[in-house]
């Protein structure tokens, strides 16, 4: 039996569910729609050629500058900041190149990876929704991070300096 995939955040609970060929097909076209109407992108992750997860910008509104990011990940996978560096790659562009104001990272309080994944990205956790959507039978909060344009400016100078000065 193959392992399930971790998920990062909510979108096998609330998000598009993919549970065979035809439905994972509408899920793409989906993600392809929102893409060409500017609303939502879908990236996968790969190592050593396979597939092992996704991150995609969940909400994209660029009229408010607004954006939130989430993703999936094989166990597999798990522990090799494939995450985290494609994430930054996201922020990056949403700000640098879109001109977006804020990134969000939306998580289950009980998904721990998730929260980690928020913190190593520097977002500050801004609150949580007590029990705000069902899984498995259960409520569950949901804490929301986001990390505003000039703190990720910020932080990513400190980044850089620290790793010019460790060379």
């Amino acid at each position: 039996m193959r392992a399930r995939p971790r998920v990062c955040d909510r979108i096998r609970r609330t998000g598009p569910k993919a549970t065979d060929v035809d439905s994972a097909r509408e899920v793409l076209q989906s993600y392809a729609d929102r893409h060409a109407a500017d609303s939502g992108f879908l990236h996968g992750l790969w190592l050593d050629g396979k597939l092992v997860g996704g991150l995609l910008y969940r909400v994209f509104d660029a009229a408010t500058g607004v954006c939130e990011i989430g993703c999936w990940l094989e166990p597999a996978a798990t522990g090799r900041g494939l995450v985290t560096r494609g994430a930054r790659v996201l922020i990056d562009w949403a700000f640098d190149e879109r001109g977006m104001h804020r990134v969000e990272w939306h998580a289950s309080s009980a998904n721990t990876p998730s929260v980690n994944a928020a913190r190593r990205l520097g977002m500050m956790r801004e609150g949580v929704l007590r029990e705000t959507f069902p899984y498995r039978g259960t409520r569950q909060d949901m804490e929301v991070w986001a990390v505003l344009a000039p703190e990720w400016r910020a932080a990513r100078e400190a980044r850089a300096r620290a790793a010019h000065k460790d060379h």
